[in-house]
């Protein structure tokens, strides 16, 4: 095994991808000279068709050497809670994003929420400086091992053990903050620790994350998406179930034809507006030769399979479990989106204040403001 292969092979895997950001070539040569593999726990977790399974550098070292450097879009699983991922090292792609996105220079003092293994921090720290960056992380037994990590990489990061909701007031006001896990609220206590003119970057709702600026009276924070991108939620959110708990081993409620087609969710752009206007649906979908096909549920008691129509002349079929019909609700949600003009995630922005949070597209004070149409969700479980 020469881990310097697999090193190089994610990296020209990223430029072939056009991964690395033009405007922050910094982001490329802090990875090169901090590679993820240094900060990667001895065990990580790789999902097996029904479970996470344990692979062991030691047992397992050409294994655990391909989860570490699987691919631009892959993110290797490092800590496993009550059978889901509670922690892991992010995809290269996005981490590479979102350091872009922050716009952090030299000097700037940066907070970050979610130490996790500390590759991060240690990135942010190579720009930033050592001394300039204090992460925060609410597992003990994570912060003492990316502590020691960051130690060996004389990154000279300061790790706190705390709940990141709360930011970490001691070290304010910051130049830059960065979150490395989803909310679906960005907590008041981050735009306030932020100088004005500050910069936030941070995932938002599991699927994409965003990058907002403190205005100069610093009472509110507002800025664009960035990108798509699938986030753990903060330790203790409730994830809900997962499909095949959902869907379970009966048969179907309802079956017929569909009245969305599943190729249509291909589109990362209809996903993040279904995102917003239908929160709690979840969607996967899978592409082969036969089509496309759909999961949909909702986290409780509601699921639909989509397939599509085949050659051989079988239609496209809908299978549904549950009080909800999910792809009627998943149509009228589309039909919204096109009456607005089908707008792209780079056309969406988001404002926090004092007092709520609302995303809006076009124009931050004039723009229509999207939000969750809750009219379309009928269920009563």
């Amino acid at each position: 095994m020469d881990i310097e292969v697999h090193r190089q092979r994610l990296a020209d895997a990223l430029s072939a991808r056009g991964c690395w950001p033009v405007d922050s070539p910094w982001v490329r040569e802090a990875m090169s000279a901090l590679p993820r593999d240094l900060f990667a726990p001895d065990r990580l977790w790789v999902w097996d068709g029904e479970d996470y399974a344990p692979v062991d550098r030691a047992t397992a070292s050409e294994r655990w050497v391909r989860a570490v450097f699987a691919g631009p879009y892959d993110s290797a699983v490092t800590q496993v809670v009550d059978g889901l991922p509670a922690s892991s090292l992010s995809c290269v792609s996005v981490v590479a994003d979102m350091l872009d996105a922050l716009m952090a220079e030299p000097g700037h003092r940066i907070l970050e929420l979610g130490t996790g293994s500390g590759w991060n921090a240690a990135l942010l720290a190579a720009r930033a400086g050592a001394g300039h960056v204090t992460s925060v992380e609410v597992d003990a037994r994570l912060a003492d091992a990316a502590r020691e990590r960051l130690k060996a990489a004389g990154a000279g990061v300061d790790v706190r053990v705390c709940d990141g909701a709360g930011g970490w007031p001691g070290g304010a006001p910051y130049d830059r903050l960065i979150a490395t896990y989803a909310v679906d609220e960005v907590p008041w206590p981050w735009v306030e620790q932020t100088r004005p003119g500050g910069r936030l970057v941070l995932p938002w709702g599991r699927l994409g994350h965003i990058a907002l600026t403190v205005a100069d009276d610093g009472r509110s924070a507002s800025g664009w998406f960035q990108g798509l991108g699938m986030f753990m939620p903060s330790r203790g959110t409730g994830q809900g179930k997962p499909f095949h708990e959902v869907r379970g081993d009966g048969q179907p409620d309802t079956q017929d034809t569909p009245s969305l087609e599943p190729h249509l969710l291909r589109d990362g752009n209809l996903l993040f507006a279904l995102r917003v206007l239908l929160p709690d649906v979840r969607i996967s979908t899978e592409t082969s030769g036969t089509g496309t096909r759909a999961w949909i549920h909702d986290g409780r008691s509601s699921w639909a399979t989509l397939t599509p129509a085949t050659d051989s002349g079988t239609a496209a079929t809908a299978y549904r479990g549950g009080p909800r019909r999910l792809d009627d609700e998943l149509t009228r949600a589309w039909q919204h989106w096109q009456a607005a003009g089908a707008p792209g995630l780079y056309d969406f922005g988001m404002t926090r204040t004092p007092t709520e949070q609302y995303i809006w597209t076009g124009d931050k004070d004039t723009g229509p403001r999207w939000r969750p149409l809750a009219s379309l969700v009928p269920h009563s479980s």
